[in-house]
Formats: structure tokens, sequence, C-alpha cells
């Protein structure tokens, strides 16, 4: 099952008047440390502080009422939580979310706070998708998945669609895109939509090192999972593998696909914090973390949209990055 445009457009129309339309924003420094113009979409004053809200509430406002009363059943480290947990708050239904007991606690208490449910569990030794699924047959819920649904990668996408228009009443044609890519979800959407409306846009994504599914499927031709023997900084991008409708998707619209490490994306909430004055958390700032480090040879000349897709940062992480302990 694949996403088309007309589905972004009408994920649009959902989310008018609920997901805040995030302004597009310049930075003469940015420009000038990297010689192009740089247009950014601070998905991180999105409502719950990233983008997911926009998957989260497309999915949930199609429910039926009888789905809507026996309430969702979502999985999350954090960001697809909260998403979940507020439009399920807006539109009157309950929600659990599974999440692991070491996610940000800052995550776990913001989820909790837009009321819903939380069960925690250990994600070295438990099944998330088990625990989920126990739970929705228990209760006849609906499980939300955070990025492999047709209706999250709309929702999703509807970022690319403001994306472009927004440059397009500055007068920037894109020549290129950049979003972070954990299981694919967001670049899915941003790329149908920016590809739709803007052809010759070349659309780029940045994995984690050690968390490189997508680059390393991409290159083989096939979805390959990975198994990582550390934990990243990126702690919203720790994907196992491209999801099964995100990544044919991927493959059709997508140039390229670069790795950060932790070092390279701590100098970018650094940045971000002292330059842009913007928090964003690790995986929110992977493309910005890979602009900085030059990792994309092949990018196009010409103005550059880049997607900083989350702010939720625990405040002790954030004071040890500023610090340059990390």
């Amino acid at each position: 099952m694949s996403v088309t445009f007309a589905d972004i457009e009408a994920a649009a129309g959902r989310l008018a008047g609920h997901a805040v339309e995030t302004p597009l924003i310049e930075s003469p420094a940015l420009n000038d440390r990297l010689g192009r113009r740089v247009l950014i979409k601070p998905e991180t004053l999105q409502r719950v502080g990233a983008f997911k809200f926009r998957g989260a509430f497309n999915r949930l406002s199609q429910l039926s009422a009888d789905e809507r009363t026996r309430g969702v059943v979502a999985f999350s480290s954090g960001n697809h939580a909260q998403g979940v947990a507020l439009a399920a708050k807006l539109l009157g239904m309950p929600a659990l979310i599974v999440m692991p007991a070491d996610a940000p606690a800052v995550k776990v208490e913001a989820t909790r706070g837009y009321g819903a449910e939380i069960k925690l569990y250990d994600r070295l030794t438990e099944s998330r998708e088990e625990i989920a699924a126990q739970v929705a047959a228990e209760r006849g819920a609906v499980i939300v998945p955070a990025f492999d649904d047709s209706d999250i990668i709309a929702g999703q996408g509807t970022a690319g669609l403001e994306l472009v228009r927004q440059a397009r009443a500055r007068g920037a044609e894109l020549a290129a895109v950049l979003t972070p890519v954990g299981g694919g979800g967001l670049i899915a959407g941003v790329s149908t939509a920016v590809k739709a409306l803007s052809p010759e846009t070349k659309v780029f994504g940045v994995e984690p090192a050690g968390y490189d599914d997508t680059l390393r499927s991409l290159r083989a031709g096939e979805r390959i999972g990975v198994k990582p023997a550390f934990r990243t900084l990126c702690d919203a991008l720790e994907s196992p593998a491209p999801g099964e409708i995100t990544f044919p998707i991927v493959q059709k619209n997508v140039s390229d696909i670069a790795a950060v490490d932790d070092a390279e994306v701590a100098e970018a909430v650094r940045y971000a914090a002292a330059t842009l004055k913007l928090v964003v958390e690790p995986g929110g700032a992977a493309g910005l973390a890979a602009l900085l480090a030059g990792k994309f040879a092949n990018l196009p000349d010409g103005p550059a949209g880049l997607v900083l897709s989350g702010g939720n940062i625990d405040p002790d992480l954030l004071a040890r990055i500023l610090r340059r302990e990390i």
C-alpha cells in the first residue's frame, strides 16, 4: 500500500485547525557557514514538540465511533507516544502507550500528561509488539503503528507539503530537502509531497551511525535490519529496520542517506541552541548534523529545505551537551 499526494492533501484538511503550521525560518549565520541558503522547518514547534502529532491525528481522526470507544494502543520511546496521546485526548478516546523503562523521563511524563495510560517494559528482555498486541486483544483497541501505516505517512507528509509551499512564498525553489530517518514515516511522507510539488527537488535522509538500516537497505535493494550493540543519542531514530510500506517509497524518492555519529549530532544540538536559538533533540538535529559535517558531497546547488523533526530533549542531557561533556 503506497501513499499518494491526494492522501497528503486530505490529511492536511483533517489537520487544519489542530496541528500547527510550523514556520519556515532562515539563519544568515547558517547560510554563511554552509555557503548556501537553508530554509528550516522547525517541527520542534509542532504540538507535542515533534512532527509525530501530524500522523497520529490523521490516523486517529479516521477511526469509527465504535473504535474510538475501545481506544488505541501504541508503542514508542517518546514522540509517537506523545502524538498519539494528545490526538486521543483531543478526539475523546482512551490511549495506552507501551514505552521502554529507559525512555527519556521528559517524554514519559509528557505522554502521561496528555492523559494516556503508560505501560513500561524492558527493551532488552520484553517485546513491545507482543505487549501491545496483548493489550489490544484484551480491550479490542486499535494498534497505531509509529511509521508503517499509510495514514501515519500521509500525516507526516503534510510537513513536506507546507515546506515546499512556504519556500515558494519566499521565492525559493528547493534544490534539496533533508530529513532525519528512523523507520521512514517522515521521509516517506515528506518525499511524496516534495516530489509531487517539485519533481526536480532531491530528497536526502540522515540516520544515526549504527542504526543506518535504511542506508544499508537501499544499497542492498531490499529491507535489511540491524542489531546495534550500543545506544545512540538519537533515541527517536533507533529503528531496527525500515518499514514494509515506507521502504519502497524511500527507494523511489530518496537520492541518498548519510549516517552521523553522536559527536556530530551533539555539535548540531549545540549549534541549534547557540546560533538558531532552537532547542532540538538529537534525533531531530540529524539533518543539521549532516549539513554541518559536510556528509553529502552530492548535494545539489541551490536552496535546501531542512526538517528539524523534534525538540523533546531531556534537560539534563541538553545541559551536558551544552557543557561539551558529550
